[in-house]
């Protein structure tokens, strides 16, 4: 793919991403206090939980440590979309997902020193988590996938019609 089209394609998810994270955590901030409201009653609530940690709430006090790792994470990503000339627009769809969804906890973390966290599964015992926790676990699982498929293209186990 053009180098212009995969890397608008990388930032184009990316910022969408951040944007849909850091509006809805503003929303919780303000509209969720109290007890968890249902969302989708007995599968999902909405709850606000201010999470000092990582995933699941690992980590809680180690701020700085989240915030140079995010930053890393993100800046590998763009620098992998920008290096690899034949990447296919799925995959740097997904890294700016990771991207993205990383940018919008960093944010939370530099200014607050906390992540607002509010989806609450109402059916299971599950931590907390935001819209960039959505799009950091699909980005990843999708990279994994889409990265392992165009690898195997690359090296002639097949073809992804990106590199013909």
């Amino acid at each position: 793919m053009a180098g212009n089209k995969r890397i608008a394609v990388f930032g184009g998810v990316a910022v969408a991403a951040v944007v849909l994270d850091q509006v809805s955590k503003a929303w919780a901030r303000t509209a969720l206090a109290g007890d968890p409201a249902p969302l989708v009653p007995g599968v999902m609530d909405l709850a606000l939980v201010m999470n000092t940690g990582a995933a699941f709430s690992i980590g809680s006090g180690s701020t700085w440590v989240f915030v140079i790792l995010a930053a890393a994470i993100c800046a590998a990503c763009a620098v992998w979309v920008v290096h690899e000339k034949a990447m296919p627009a799925p995959l740097a769809a997904a890294l700016g997902a990771v991207a993205g969804g990383g940018a919008g906890n960093l944010i939370d973390r530099v200014i607050a020193g906390q992540v607002t966290d509010f989806f609450a599964t109402a059916f299971i015992d599950f931590p907390v988590f935001n819209v960039a926790d959505i799009f950091v676990t699909c980005g990843v699982i999708l990279s994994l996938i889409l990265a392992w498929r165009f690898d195997a293209a690359r090296d002639g186990g097949g073809q992804t019609g990106e590199d013909n």
